[in-house]
């Protein structure tokens, strides 16, 4: 059976005439044995031969009539205007050469029709001498190449043309997949699924010959993998789009309990796709672990902003919306990627919510660890934090209350511990992402719930701030730290020894603000620092209490005076500088519009100047206080570091010139969580929009004595959260509530900075109230060739030595020390060690320095310094021991590898 006739273009005919016409520069006549392809639409063009050029006409004949007339016509000239005697005719056809005359014959070069060597054309195309011999009888892929050549030609590839090169190059041209120019087979199942999803490469494969698909499908099998062949029959039907939804929705519904039914399922979904069920699991299985991995670049730092999660989130929404139609829903309710699976146990959780008495909280963490092991979790990081952060409230209101003594401990407990949860209502109160409803009434529930328990500790509050202020004074302030002494405590200790501390005043930051804004600094510039405490309890941060009312008239002039003041920025510049200038100090205040830098400055150069100088700099922003005024409470309901303007560029500041920063307000707000329509409450001698003169009634409090700024030292103040007697804004001050009257005070030095005498690091481990954190109990089950050990406390009076101890008297470790300059005593690195262990392996420079200073007594100044001493002392060989992670946020220990490094003595446990 004789084969096909080949099909030629342009370029096949091109090729052949510059070898043939170098022989039989004469002859005008060039017989074919092919047919024209009749995609190429002109049939007139010119090539170039021994240094000159050729015109060339061809005419497709099928009859020995048509030839003969055709070369008649050209010999004429009536093969186009402007044929001259060096043009040629080319004939294609199928006319069999025995039916040619042999007159016409005689006019054409070899005198028969020539062959069209695929082979050897398309090795030519590609510069190669020779062509891999699997590819000489694979007419579809030849032919193909000859077709799909680019107009820059196909790229050079030395001596031997390879297959896979070929068929790689191929589908560049064709498809848009890979790069004909690589050396390396870069072509996998996430580059295929992605092609699968642009505009116009399916129906690019859908339009190529029948046997041309089947040859691109049986190299991409071989090449990706076997769900190439089901995702091409999908393109080629023009579903292509639906290759990725539909591959995760098989995963879901081949994991699902009634697989069988949901398999019948698929099999209307993808239709003449599905060639049979073996096909099935590779295809699911190639689908989902590119959809994995397109999650992980979603969830990476160096993600393109956006466009990752949004492709992810097109996919998996998309198969959402297939397995609707298909009635797949209730069948895949429980996957792992499937957004509807992420709300399923978001709404299982949102259920725990409601829940009180013993065990209820387990319920829910038991949910919330569902939750975070669904593989959106990250990628849904919004929705999964706030959920998290209802569960840290559910442990807020499990704990007992603690029993308030003083107005002192009152705050301090405060910025500990109740703060955090006014944080965590804030994070609620913005509600889900996802907006379902059953989720939102739930997170309002607890909202509500949180309010009452909140509301019993003011109304505490409330009772001891009253019997407190009516003596309390600088000289007799029953133990608490009041706000005209929180220069004299926090900021001049700062400058002793010629230090030079910026006061930054955030005028209206509460203790959930600050929390938030301490949480986000930088630890590898800044270390937090408190002072010590006494023995037998741990540090804690500075909480200050405001003058009354809480207002900035008479709080902020206090704090920037060092003594009890009422008036404005005058009083508060004359007031700050008679504090310094009374310690020798020169000293310099900016308020709003006075730091601000003109346009291409981000601080005012005054600002600037004075910050390189040896005075003491205080800067007081606004922004907080006027964006409650203007009835917004932040960007996201919540204050963050870049929330606040030029907050960043003056700490940035401070740090450049190296100065410590004590980060302080004059009084904090409550937020209005109250429904639209609530309306003031009618009251006589309203002076404020949360205190007044007159009788209290439900909801408020008589303030009387030394503290009470106003004239007769007598107010009367709101401590219910959802009481105020002015219009509506975002938030308020002025009244009775700790919110209000507690003043956070944050004590920052640059890394490698001096720790006055007497004050401690402040890890931010330590910063976290104990509930805020995941419970121990809670927390999933680790794998592990051994248990965790106990922590060092618990071992040693066991007569066992802690992981430190034994770390320090094994012989490798007593070697190493020899070739580490100036390293941490062994005392330090037993410390650092055990505080690691305790924490399961991970902690914060911070905290790890910190252990060290507790145990040592020397004071750690520079936490990331100290780690990395760490890393030279236990990395023998470059191993891994302790490592500082997460872009230095975190010390990791590896403690198998400690172990093996560093083995105990002999005779030691």
């Amino acid at each position: 059976m004789k084969a096909t006739r080949p099909v030629v273009g342009r370029r096949a005919i091109e090729m052949l005439l510059q070898t043939e016409l170098k022989r039989a520069p004469d002859h005008r006549l060039v017989l074919v044995d092919a047919v024209w392809d009749p995609e190429e639409v002109n049939t007139e063009f010119t090539v170039a031969v021994g240094g000159g050029h050729r015109r060339v006409v061809v005419t497709d004949q099928h009859s020995p009539l048509g030839v003969t007339d055709a070369w008649h016509r050209h010999l004429a000239g009536g093969a186009g205007e402007g044929s001259d005697d060096d043009s040629v005719l080319v004939v294609t056809g199928t006319v069999p050469p025995d039916q040619l005359g042999l007159d016409l014959r005689a006019h054409a070069v070899r005198r028969h029709p020539l062959p069209v060597d695929r082979a050897e054309i398309v090795a030519q195309l590609f510069g190669a001498t020779d062509l891999d011999r699997r590819m000489l009888g694979e007419h579809w892929l030849l032919d193909a190449l000859l077709q799909a050549e680019p107009l820059d030609g196909w790229p050079r590839v030395g001596a031997v043309l390879t297959r896979d090169r070929a068929v790689r190059a191929l589908l560049s041209a064709r498809l848009g997949l890979g790069d004909p120019a690589s050396d390396t087979l870069d072509l996998d199942a996430d580059a295929l699924f992605a092609w699968t999803r642009t505009p116009a490469g399916p129906s690019l494969y859908a339009d190529l010959p029948e046997e041309e698909q089947h040859g691109l499908e049986a190299w991409l099998a071989r090449t990706v993998g076997p769900a190439a062949p089901t995702l091409l029959t999908l393109a080629a039907e023009g579903r292509g789009g639906d290759a990725l939804p539909l591959g995760v929705l098989a995963s879901a519904a081949l994991g699902s309990r009634s697989a069988e039914a949901a398999g019948f399922a698929l099999g209307t979904l993808f239709g003449p796709a599905l060639a049979s069920f073996d096909t099935l699991r590779p295809f699911a299985d190639a689908a989902t672990g590119v959809l994995t991995r397109w999650i992980a670049q979603a969830e990476g730092p160096t993600a393109p902003a956006g466009a990752a999660r949004s492709r992810v989130v097109a996919v998996l929404e998309r198969a959402d919306r297939l397995a609707a139609d298909a009635r797949l829903t209730d069948l895949v309710r429980g996957d792992r990627l499937l957004p509807s699976g992420y709300l399923g146990r978001l709404r299982t959780l949102a259920a725990c919510l409601g829940s009180r008495g013993e065990g209820a909280t387990a319920l829910a963490e038991s949910a919330l660890r569902d939750l975070e092991a669904h593989q959106l979790a990250a990628l849904y990081a919004e929705s999964t934090e706030t959920a998290r952060t209802a569960v840290r409230l559910m442990r807020w209101l499990a704990t007992d209350p603690a029993s308030l003594m003083t107005v002192g401990e009152a705050v301090r407990e405060h910025l500990t511990s109740w703060g955090w949860a006014d944080l965590a209502i804030g994070v609620l109160a913005e509600g889900d992402a996802s907006r379902d409803a059953a989720v939102g009434e739930a997170y309002r529930r607890l909202i509500g719930a949180a309010r009452e328990r909140r509301a019993a500790l003011d109304a505490r509050f409330a009772g001891l701030l009253a019997s407190w202020s009516e003596t309390a004074c600088q000289q007799a302030n029953g133990g608490a730290l009041l706000i005209e002494d929180v220069l004299a405590r926090a900021a001049a200790p700062l400058a002793q020894g010629g230090g030079r501390p910026l006061v930054l005043v955030l005028d209206g930051m509460s203790a959930d603000v600050a929390v938030r804004i301490a949480g986000e600094l930088d630890r590898r510039a800044w270390t937090e620092i408190v002072p010590a405490a006494a023995k037998g309890t741990l540090p804690v941060r500075q909480a200050a209490v405001s003058m009354l009312p809480s207002v900035t008239r008479v709080s902020r002039a206090s704090l920037l005076s060092g003594r009890p003041s009422e008036g404005g920025q005058a009083a508060e510049r004359t007031g700050f500088a008679t504090f310094w200038r009374k310690r020798h100090r020169g000293a310099h205040l900016f308020h709003k519009g006075g730091y601000e830098g003109p346009p291409g400055h981000r601080l005012a150069p005054e600002l600037v100047q004075v910050l390189a100088s040896d005075d003491i700099v205080a800067v007081v922003v606004n922004t907080i206080d006027d964006a409650l005024a203007d009835g917004r409470e932040g960007t996201t309901g919540r204050w963050g570091l870049t929330d606040i303007g030029k907050l960043p560029d003056l700490l940035n500041a401070a740090r450049d010139y190296g100065r410590p920063v004590v980060l302080v307000s004059d009084h904090g707000h409550i937020v209005d969580r109250t429904e639209r329509g609530h309306q003031p409450a009618e009251v006589t001698g309203v002076r404020g929009a949360r205190w007044r003169t007159g009788n209290p009634g439900d909801g408020e409090v008589a303030l009387s004595g030394p503290r009470v700024l106003t004239e007769g030292r007598r107010i009367t103040a709101a401590w219910r959260d959802d009481l105020r007697y002015t219009a509506r804004q975002a938030g308020y001050h002025g009244g009775a509530s700790l919110a209000e009257v507690t003043v956070p005070v944050i004590t920052l030095v640059p890394s490698g900075g001096a720790v006055p005498s007497g004050w401690v690091l402040l890890p931010p481990e330590s910063a976290e109230p104990a509930w805020w954190k995941e419970s121990d109990t809670a927390a999933a089950p680790q794998e592990a060739e051994e248990p965790p050990s106990e922590p060092a406390r618990r071992a040693t009076p066991s007569g066992r030595l802690t992981l430190g101890q034994r770390t320090v008297r094994s012989a490798p470790y007593r070697t190493q020390r020899e070739f580490v300059r100036a390293a941490p005593t062994d005392k330090a690195v037993q410390a650092a060690l055990d505080a690691l262990d305790a924490a399961g392996g991970k902690l914060s420079p911070g905290a790890v320095a910190a252990a060290a200073q507790a145990a040592t007594g020397k004071s750690q100044r520079n936490p990331a310094r100290f780690a990395t001493m760490l890393e030279r002392l236990l990395n023998i060989d470059g191993y891994p021991v302790l490592q500082l992670v997460e872009s230095g946020r975190t010390v990791q220990l590896d403690r198998a590898l400690l172990s093996q490094q560093f083995p105990p003595p002999e005779g030691t446990a």
